[in-house]
């Protein structure tokens, strides 16, 4: 798949909320979320086929675990373990309290094989309609591959974006509500984290919505009604703002088979009448290369 260093639409798939995408480096394939439709969608970018699954509800984050053939999948209300080649579909055993009133949104593993999941005031309708975000019922949870389930961080607004650093002791995370992305210490020994600061706060172009960390360290932030991409350094600096051509810009992953390829997820839900790729899956190279994305160690 040949790609320039200007965004591209790549699968103009319509995605209400695209999101949760992974990059699959054993199938060399992408894997990501429509929220409000309840699919998961595969790109091969061989060959720019896409395939979809449907579910029974909202489905928010996709994560890599210890197999290559099982995925970990977050639901509004609870994580599953799944099988895209069959599509055989197993309970995981985490269960949100409180659905359908909350729901589960933005996830990764961790650099210990832990599994972090952050939560939200629930504003998909029963039919995949979308409600206003508000609130601050969500919590940061940590799934370790035992199954004991700990909380981090509670009265949040909307959960993301879940990354850290290429030296595993940094943890970013943010609340889009609250425009902030904050920064922690991370300890690899424990999976614990601590010392949580403000990294970046009040920025003008959109809200905060999914990450994706570089080798170099800098966070790549997608700015929901932003229309675009920043990248932000370990000091809280701006290094660049990548123009997106769409406004709702909602999560991204380095792939490809050096992953130098940027894939971003992005929303037609709230778009601006005529914006025709919303919603589409986007992809550009970047000068700086990313890193493979953590496995969950799963317990069953």
């Amino acid at each position: 798949m040949f790609l320039s260093e200007e965004p591209t639409c790549v699968a103009p798939v319509g995605d209400r909320c695209g999101e949760g995408l992974v990059w699959h480096d054993g199938e060399q394939a992408l894997y990501w979320t429509d929220i409000n439709r309840f699919l998961i969608h595969r790109f091969d970018p061989r060959d720019r086929s896409v395939k979809s699954w449907f579910f029974d509800e909202p489905v928010t984050t996709i994560v890599l675990t210890g197999r290559d053939d099982t995925l970990a999948v977050a639901l509004g209300s609870r994580t599953i373990l799944w099988n895209p080649l069959s599509d055989e579909r197993r309970e995981h055993g985490f269960r949100l309290t409180g659905w359908p009133a909350v729901r589960l949104n933005d996830g990764r593993a961790d650099p210990r094989g832990s599994l972090w999941l952050g939560s939200m005031r629930n504003n998909v309708r029963p039919d995949g309609g979308s409600m206003e975000a508000e609130g601050t019922d969500g919590i940061l949870f940590r799934i370790d591959p035992d199954g004991h389930v700990s909380e981090w961080k509670t009265e949040i607004g909307v959960s993301n974006t879940l990354a850290w650093s290429p030296d595993h002791t940094r943890f970013y995370f943010a609340d889009t509500l609250a425009n902030k992305i904050w920064v922690y210490d991370y300890d690899n020994a424990t999976g614990a984290i601590s010392g949580e600061r403000i990294l970046l706060e009040g920025f003008e172009r959109g809200l905060p919505d999914g990450s994706a960390i570089d080798s170099q360290g800098y966070l790549w932030n997608c700015r929901f009604s932003g229309k675009c991409i920043v990248r932000v350094g370990p000091d809280g600096s701006i290094d660049r703002i990548i123009e997106m051509p769409v406004t709702n810009i909602t999560n991204c992953t380095f792939g490809g088979h050096d992953y130098n390829t940027l894939f971003v997820t992005t929303a037609s839900s709230g778009a601006p009448a005529g914006e025709r790729l919303s919603g589409g899956l986007f992809a550009f190279r970047t000068d700086i290369p990313g890193q493979p994305e953590n496995r969950f160690r799963m317990f069953v």
